[in-house]
């Protein structure tokens, strides 16, 4: 997927990753998406349809970036994820709201088996609608307190709509293993219990596409970790990553 061009350039993609081994349980991937570019303001969406919820007007919320650059609701996973691994698995179930006429979370994850329940805490009439390439499509109408499982069964990432109110947009990100991260609102984003080796990360944003990277969990001890790599400069946006290992 590629990054989609807009106004407010993205810093070419500078990865400077450390990770070291845990206490008893392996490596841990600590790290943070940031936005490189000016942000410029948002234009609001009007809203022309069920004011008295809604409002008159609503953020895109498609590029939502802190005051230290940090990127949310990026989602970042392994590539190459480890095998037999203790670390805690993915909710098998979440959620994912109608509120206020948006999406809340907009973005979720959840394993390819899991379900996502789709809510309207809205006193009016929603629908979800999805037409997913390996999985099932839905349109289903939702009215308030209603609640509709959608159980998601391969790998992808889907795209979510409201069509009664076209500014609302949400994301289900279907997850081929555990190793998936959503960032916060700094942009950062955790992995624990990874054993030693080199690993292949890859993140997405619904504004900015898809970035690359690599790390090496586990350096042997009084070896000084590999310095950042610099990619050269790229026409197309992306993502800038700054990670450090924990001990």
């Amino acid at each position: 997927m590629r990054g989609t061009q807009f106004a407010g350039m993205l810093s070419a993609l500078l990865v400077g990753l450390l990770c070291v081994p845990g206490i008893g349980l392996g490596a841990s991937i600590k790290g943070k998406v940031t936005y490189g570019g000016t942000v410029a303001p948002q234009k609001k969406a009007a809203v022309t349809i069920d004011q008295y919820v809604c409002g008159t007007e609503k953020d895109p919320g498609d590029l939502v970036v802190s005051p230290q650059k940090g990127l949310k609701n990026a989602v970042v996973w392994v590539e190459n994820p480890p095998s037999g691994t203790s670390a805690p698995g993915l909710p098998a179930k979440v959620e994912m709201d109608q509120n206020g006429c948006m999406f809340i979370p907009r973005v979720v994850v959840v394993p390819a088996g899991g379900t996502v329940d789709f809510l309207n805490s809205d006193r009016l009439l929603h629908n979800i609608h999805a037409t997913p390439k390996l999985n099932v499509s839905f349109n289903r109408t939702q009215p308030k307190s209603r609640t509709i499982p959608i159980t998601f069964t391969a790998p992808e990432i889907v795209r979510i709509n409201c069509d009664l109110h076209s500014w609302m947009t949400g994301w289900v990100v279907v997850a081929a293993h555990r190793y998936y991260a959503i960032t916060g609102d700094d942009g950062q984003f955790t992995f624990e219990n990874l054993p030693p080796g080199q690993y292949k990360l890859q993140v997405w944003h619904e504004r900015m596409g898809t970035s690359t990277a690599s790390a090496t969990a586990g350096d042997p001890p009084g070896r000084s970790p590999s310095p950042p790599s610099r990619t050269p400069p790229s026409t197309t946006p992306r993502p800038s990553w700054t990670c450090a290992g924990t001990s």
